[in-house]
This record gives C-alpha cells, sequence and structure tokens, in this order.
C-alpha cells in the first residue's frame, strides 16, 4: 500500500492495481475522504454560552464567531423577515437611531418597526415576527430596534463573525458555521434582559449546542453550554418558552401565538450575518424541516 497524494493538503490511501479490484479501491479512497472531511469541517475548538449580553463587554472578540439570540423575539423577528424576502434589516440601538436612519431611505422602501422595554414605540409597526410578516416585507428593508435584541448585536460587532440566530434557523446557522468556521471559538450570546437573565435565550442557546454536538467531532464544550444544552433536551420547547418572564407578558397581551411562532425550531434555512449595522441572508442551507405559515 502506499500514500499517493491527490492534492496539496489532502491525499488518498491506494493499494496496488494489481491486487486490488477497483471497486474496493475506491470505497477505500471515499472511506479516507470522508475522514479527511471529518476533521476538516467538523471542529469547533470551543462552544461557550453567555448568559446575557452584558457578558460581551468582559470578552476579547476578534477571533470569535458570535452567534446572538434574542427569541423572544428579536432576532425571531430578523430571521422571519429575511426569510420571507426582506431586502435586509438594519439594527438600530433605539428608537431615535432608527428614525434617523429612515431618512435615508425612499417611502415606500422601508419598515420601521421596534420597542421599548416590551412596548411598540409610537409610529413604529409592532415588532412580533408574524405581526412584521404581515406588513409584506419583499424587496423591503426593515429599520429594527429593540431594548434588548439589537443593542445585543451592536454590542458583538467587534467579533470576527457575528450572526442573528433563534430557533427558527438554528439547524442551518450551526451547518453554516461548520463549514466556514471549523476553527474558530464560538460565543451564544442569550441578549437577556437588561442586565437580567432570560430562560428563553438560554433554552434557545442549548438547542444550538445539541445541534453543534451532532455537527462536531470532537467538541469542547463550557458548563454553561453543557447546562443550556440539558435545558433544552430535557424540556419541551413551548413550554418552557410560555413559563419565562417574557413569555408569560406575552401570554398576558395576547400574543401565544407569537410565542408559539418562535418556538418552531429549524423551519428556515437561512443564515443571517452582521456587517456593520446591516443583517443579510448568507445563503441557505438545505431545505427547510417545517413550514411557518404567514398569519392570516
Amino acid at each position: 500500500m502506499v500514500f499517493v497524494p491527490r492534492r496539496p493538503g489532502v491525499g488518498f490511501f491506494r493499494e496496488s492495481t494489481a491486487t486490488v479490484h477497483p471497486a474496493r479501491a475506491r470505497k477505500l479512497r471515499a472511506a479516507v475522504f470522508k475522514l479527511l472531511t471529518a476533521s476538516i469541517f467538523h471542529t469547533v475548538q470551543k462552544v461557550h454560552v453567555l448568559l446575557k449580553k452584558e457578558e460581551l463587554d468582559s470578552q476579547r472578540l476578534e477571533d470569535k464567531v458570535v452567534i446572538v439570540l434574542d427569541i423572544l423575539f428579536a432576532t425571531s423577528s430578523i430571521v422571519a423577515a429575511l426569510a420571507h424576502g426582506a431586502k435586509a434589516v438594519i439594527a438600530t440601538p433605539d428608537g431615535s437611531a432608527a428614525l434617523e436612519e429612515s431618512k435615508k431611505h425612499a417611502a415606500g422602501s422601508f419598515i420601521l418597526s421596534g420597542e421599548l422595554h416590551a412596548n411598540t414605540l409610537p409610529g413604529f409597526v409592532h415588532p412580533t415576527p408574524q405581526r412584521l410578516l404581515a406588513q409584506g416585507l419583499q424587496g423591503r428593508t426593515l429599520i429594527y430596534c429593540t431594548t434588548n435584541g439589537t443593542v445585543a448585536l451592536m454590542k458583538a460587532r467587534g467579533a470576527g463573525d457575528v450572526y442573528a440566530a433563534a430557533l427558527l434557523n438554528a439547524r442551518a446557522t450551526v451547518e453554516h458555521i461548520g463549514l466556514h468556521h471549523p476553527h474558530n471559538t464560538v460565543l451564544l450570546v442569550c441578549s437577556g434582559s437588561a442586565d437580567n437573565f432570560n430562560l428563553e435565550d438560554f433554552y434557545g442557546a442549548g438547542y444550538f449546542v445539541s445541534l453543534f454536538r451532532q455537527r462536531l467531532v470532537d467538541p469542547d464544550f463550557s458548563d454553561a453550554a453543557l447546562a443550556a444544552e440539558l435545558l433544552h433536551d430535557q424540556s419541551e420547547g413551548l413550554q418552557v418558552l410560555r413559563r419565562s418572564r417574557v413569555g408569560r407578558m406575552m401570554l398576558a397581551r395576547g400574543l401565544d401565538d407569537e410565542v408559539a411562532f418562535a418556538a418552531r425550531e429549524s423551519c428556515y434555512p437561512v443564515v443571517v450575518c452582521l456587517k456593520d449595522q446591516i443583517l443579510r441572508s448568507v445563503g441557505v442551507s438545505g431545505p427547510a424541516h417545517t413550514s411557518a405559515t404567514l398569519p392570516e
């Protein structure tokens, strides 16, 4: 048996054709290629969960991949908007910044949406996923501000790569990161609420950790990541979201349909990347696993 390089850095085992049937040789090469690609594409150095966005302040972000989660509802709304054809989402830290940004866009080309402390801002569209989709986002820009989610995205801008994600597009995001950032430390950032821990974001982080475990050959998870995974794997998602503080608030406001929408797992194949303040879909990763219907 000899080791025959096929291209720089990658080789295949090939036995002498005098002694090995061609079909067996092909199987051997396929097996070695599978091992090589597993090593190349399925390795992430570490996966860690930050319990609230304020923990980003103490992190060195330059060489890290950050996934920002605000399950109820900022990142769920962002993912849904782009999955349903929004041109882009411009994340702003507050209503004043959103209004200033809107002056740069032609009338009718954008939707202005946002909240402060869970109250929709005057003159803004309600910021939950289905209410936004009902506005007709196809080909339009969403200018968006929230108390926690968009602020978390702004805080993460120092990272090498920043993604906005939710339960809705978790699998696509994990697959994308496995392919494009195979050696970078991943920080799953729970946005939280005003320096407080949010259960629904932690549950969402657990789903990502569970998917990374399936994707990686030898994952290195922090204790926070393992705790989040345990919560996800031993709980029913919709019940967790409904029982969380924000979930209870949304139910009291008659928004159980929005909570149920945000609880869907991997129904959109979009991957949402932040560059400067602009969020865009950077591609898809296979077909959606479930359907996501628009409100009537």
